[in-house]
């Protein structure tokens, strides 16, 4: 049976000091240098980590102090009004099937969400202040700053100045969301980086996996062509109370680099992709999969990133719907859904725009879908060997064509997305809120 224990939240709104000039600046609050004299927000220090993401889990505290405060102020803005649309509201379900692929209707995103403002067959593009970017959002989206912290202890300070000469990474709310709790993480925020990843970014994004301990929060990346909509480096990332399909596909070893990170090839998933595990050390890990993104994108090839299991697992997933889609190569089928597979697509959580899609979801139609993204099978095989040439590590599939049977998270976690389901379907819940108290609001609950 379903037990959850409701905790405390905390929740601290200080987007900015109270006694300001409400007539300074533009007058919509926002990150530029019309707005940011005099903001204020929450800033959280995370510890460092000298043990590689690869090692023993990390003990769960009895206060997620994180999760708390991500959800708790999630929750503020959603009272407030601040999303788009109202995600709680979309039908959620499992489609029947060896690999449990997540069905969402959401009418409403394809609708409401911002427009690209940008071209699709490129992944490296400059960055335009005159598009929509970061630094035009309101301060009250945000919710609070984020950095590596200098020791082995986790720093919380409720009301730290923005500083506009050391731009702030932040975690603001996603306006359009695909799940309760859609956050994003914006690395350097004021620096008005584009949408390419460096291994500072992608470094930090590892922290907050790490320091979230929680293998049902994961986060993701999209490259430009691979249908990240905004050009200003971004990183997202939800709760889902259950493991995605990309998760739990077999992996086959092809290879170990010299500072320990292993990588395997998915097998009998429709997107082929590349699982990055191990290292000495969680920068190990990090700059290895920097340095294969840095490849792709100088030979301007699109990918996702999803990083898993309390950042343990980095999944690398290069494609080319856009490409096939301009070709006229993508099926008529496919496309009627108007579905672009994006990292939360290709992970197995399909965010679907049409009812009718929806009824009819399977697991057939949503291998088919993702297929249309996967590089061949030759192009794959071409772009590893160069990979692994630019990671100093050569290609050992041969010699080492081990197929590993991929298991959950968590031991008991197939039951526990059974019950989330079942409690789902009697409270209406978002599948993401199942693991929190019945009042999400009053903060995560840990599984008894």
């Amino acid at each position: 049976m379903l037990k959850i224990k409701r905790v405390p939240t905390v929740v601290s709104n200080y987007q900015k000091d109270e006694s300001a000039d409400e007539s300074v600046g533009c007058g919509r609050n926002c990150l530029g240098a019309c707005c940011i004299n005099g903001a204020r927000l929450p800033l959280y220090a995370c510890k460092k980590l000298d043990k590689s993401a690869a090692g023993e889990k990390p003990v769960e505290p009895p206060l997620a102090f994180l999760e708390s405060l991500v959800l708790g102020e999630w929750e503020d803005r959603f009272q407030r009004g601040l999303f788009r649309y109202d995600v709680t509201a979309c039908e959620t379900k499992v489609i029947p099937g060896k690999y449990g692929f997540v069905a969402q209707l959401n009418e409403g995103r394809h609708l409401k969400k911002r427009p690209t403002e940008f071209r699709v067959d490129k992944v490296l593009q400059s960055f335009d202040a005159n598009k929509f970017n970061f630094t035009k959002v309101g301060q009250e989206e945000l919710l609070f700053q984020f950095e590596a912290g200098e020791d082995g202890e986790v720093q919380f300070f409720p009301c730290m100045p923005l500083d506009a000469e050391n731009s702030p990474s932040v975690v603001a709310i996603n306006v359009s969301p695909i799940e309760y709790g859609h956050v994003l993480l914006i690395p350097r925020v004021l620096d008005c980086l584009p949408q390419r990843i460096d291994h500072k970014s992608l470094l930090l994004a590892l922290h907050m996996a790490v320091e979230a301990a929680n293998p049902y929060f994961r986060l993701g990346y999209n490259s430009l062509g691979a249908f990240a909509t905004i050009n200003h480096l971004h990183f997202q990332a939800y709760y889902l109370a259950m493991p995605f399909p990309l998760e739990k596909a077999p992996s086959r070893k092809m290879t170990t680099t010299v500072k320990g990170v292993k990588i395997s090839e998915l097998m009998n998933y429709p997107v082929r992709s590349l699982l990055f595990q191990g290292g000495y050390s969680m920068q190990n890990l990090s700059d290895t999969v920097s340095d294969a993104c840095v490849f792709l994108q100088n030979n301007n090839i699109p990918f996702n990133i999803l990083i898993s299991d309390c950042g343990r697992q980095i999944f690398l997933m290069p494609q080319c719907y856009a490409e096939k889609q301009a070709l006229g190569e993508v099926s008529p089928e496919v496309l009627e859904t108007q579905v672009n597979p994006a990292v939360w697509e290709i992970s197995g959580h399909m965010v679907l725009k049409r009812k009718e899609d929806y009824e009819g979801a399977s697991e057939e139609n949503a291998w088919r879908l993702l297929a249309e993204a996967s590089l061949s099978e030759e192009r794959f095989k071409e772009v590893n060997a160069l990979i692994f040439e630019v990671i100093g590590c050569s290609n050992q599939e041969e010699l080492e064509g081990t197929i590993v049977q991929k298991q959950n998270p968590s031991g008991s976690v197939t039951r526990r997305a059974t019950e989330a389901m079942e409690v789902r379907s009697r409270t209406g819940l978002p599948l993401s809120a199942l693991s929190f108290s019945e009042q999400p609001w009053l903060g995560l609950a840990w599984w008894c």
